[in-house]
């Protein structure tokens, strides 16, 4: 079973804990954890994009010229796709990029994740994550201690407004609770810090 040390807030070591092999400790699946990727970023795109089709484009109600004898083609109307200011033929239209993988692909895709994680010694377990109220400077002083200064995602076991609210500002660092550990966080950030009772929560989730 894979080990990593446990650490209290101020820094200091408070022992080890025993991770799942079966979610912290298998061998990394590189192409499920893109697919998995893949589809996230899907998902986050608006599709708001729209064109005006010939039905939406003002104008255009009547028909510019008589049918028959002007030498000129026939033409039904100034609004035509074919006319300056016309509409657009086959433009892009609101629509939704999301697509689902099947639960075993994603369940698998963020073991890999984290055991990915695990075997780059990038991931730290807290004993516990909590402050009497929302203190940016406390947050700060926390990562510091643990001597974190680049992207980290921190994982607590249930939403703590407190320890979200006091995140919030610091550039590169990301709060999420244990239900909402997702592989494009896990492999956007370069240290994953979880407390004991995310630890738990992911265990009982995944396994």
């Amino acid at each position: 079973m894979p080990k990593v040390s446990v650490f209290k807030q101020d820094g200091s070591q408070a022992g080890d804990i025993e991770l799942n092999e079966s979610i912290f400790g298998i061998e990394p699946n590189n192409a499920v954890m893109f697919e998995t990727v893949l589809m996230q970023r899907a998902a986050q795109r608006q599709g708001t994009h729209k064109v005006k089709n010939r039905s939406a484009v003002a104008g255009g109600g009547r028909k510019p010229w008589r049918q028959k004898g002007t030498g000129r083609a026939r033409q039904g109307s100034i609004r035509s796709p074919q006319w300056r200011g016309g509409g657009v033929v086959f433009g892009p239209t609101p629509r939704s990029y999301s697509y689902k993988l099947p639960k075993k692909v994603r369940r698998l895709a963020i073991k890999s994740a984290l055991s990915s994680k695990v075997a780059e010694e990038n991931i730290l377990v807290l004993e516990a994550l909590s402050f009497e109220s929302p203190k940016t400077k406390e947050f700060a002083t926390v990562l510091s201690s643990l001597s974190l200064d680049k992207k980290v995602l921190v994982v607590t076991e249930g939403l703590d407004e407190n320890v979200a609210l006091s995140g919030r500002n610091i550039p590169g660092v990301t709060v999420i609770s244990a239900t909402g550990v997702n592989v494009l966080d896990v492999l956007g950030h370069d240290k994953v810090v979880m407390t004991k009772g995310a630890v738990q929560k992911v265990e009982e989730v995944l396994a």
